[in-house]
């Protein structure tokens, strides 16, 4: 019997090699993480506030849309996920209800907060957080309402901002006790917090290394490598996609800019994709895989052309072989 997303996202996180996320917050993403040979990801909420909706991670995206979110992202690729669930949107009950949703979207872990709603980025100023014991309570909530015992339950503490390290690894220790499965302190701004952290928590500790490759105002950037001889078990990468893509974009729009003000036609093959590479990514040929399969003969010559076979299928009821689809000439 297979072992569940959630079993399987505990064996890698269990692991003695640290959990490297990504993060991913859309079909684009989600699928260039897959083919880059990642076997899990972390969808960033403030990726999905921002993309989907346009605006920055301060609590203005709901339930629903983050739940749809995740689903799109959880029917594109195998990746085992661990979702964002902000603050639950609610008190216990609303937590409960949130992991049930989440459960049944496709994800592997969902990552609950103990800041006051609306929340925010934990790299932004202006943060509360409820108390220990109201999110015990939401903890345990979560905990018993997961289907799938092994789904992953993910609890974040904000209190470095307002209260410091001892009451960060009390929180951590007390949402462990409920339930968590993973712990994480936000925004922790030294090497030695992570350190106490790591060391004096009864569970993995998943760090936020953000964009991963530029420095911020908040964590200092460390490596995965650092980051396990530290002790912590899971390292997210939030931000590096979105703010790559961003960067791309920006770099697009200058180029079409210098098209449109010289007249000139600008040719740089470097600065996007090919059509064709934008295919691979999405993967076209499972798409001309199956018209050949299941599409009558008329409506591939419709399509295609005249010459265009479909491919055998299989009769499984009596055992009939069938060759693999060949690719489809590509529409010019």
């Amino acid at each position: 019997m297979t072992a569940s997303a959630g079993r399987r996202l505990r064996t890698l996180i269990e692991a003695p090699q640290i959990l490297v996320l990504p993060g991913v917050y859309d079909g684009f993403s989600t699928r260039l993480v897959s083919q880059a040979g990642y076997r899990a990801a972390f969808i960033t909420g403030s990726g999905v506030s921002e993309a989907r909706l346009g605006q920055p991670d301060v609590g203005l995206m709901g339930l629903d849309e983050n739940v749809a979110a995740a689903r799109a992202i959880a029917a594109c690729s195998d990746l085992l996920l661990l979702a964002d669930g902000d603050t639950g949107y609610g008190n216990a009950l609303n937590a409960y209800h949130t992991v049930r949703a989440f459960e049944r979207a496709g994800v592997a872990g969902l990552m609950l907060e103990d800041q006051v709603w609306p929340k925010r980025c934990g790299h932004m100023k202006g943060k509360e957080v409820i108390s220990a014991d109201e999110m015990v309570q939401k903890i345990r909530a979560a905990a018993q309402a997961r289907v799938d015992p092994d789904f992953v339950i993910e609890s974040r503490t904000d209190v470095l901002a307002t209260h410091g390290i001892a009451e960060a690894v009390r929180r951590l220790n007390l949402y462990a006790e409920a339930g968590a499965d993973l712990l994480f302190a936000d925004a922790a701004t030294s090497v030695e917090d992570i350190a106490t952290l790591a060391s004096n928590v009864s569970k993995p500790l998943s760090v936020n290394m953000g964009f991963g490759i530029r420095q911020r105002s908040t964590t200092p950037l460390l490596s995965a490598a650092q980051l396990q001889d530290l002790g912590v078990a899971v390292v997210i990468y939030p931000r590096l996609l979105t703010a790559c893509a961003l960067r791309g974009m920006q770099q697009g729009l200058a180029l079409l800019k210098q098209s449109l003000t010289s007249g000139e036609v600008v040719d740089r093959p470097d600065a996007l994709v090919s059509f064709e590479e934008l295919h691979e990514i999405m993967d076209m040929a499972q798409i001309e895989d199956l018209e050949r399969r299941f599409l009558t003969p008329s409506q591939l010559e419709a399509k295609y052309g005249a010459g265009v076979a479909p491919a055998i299928v299989p009769d499984v009821a009596k055992g009939a072989s069938s060759r693999p689809p060949a690719r489809l000439k590509r529409a010019q």
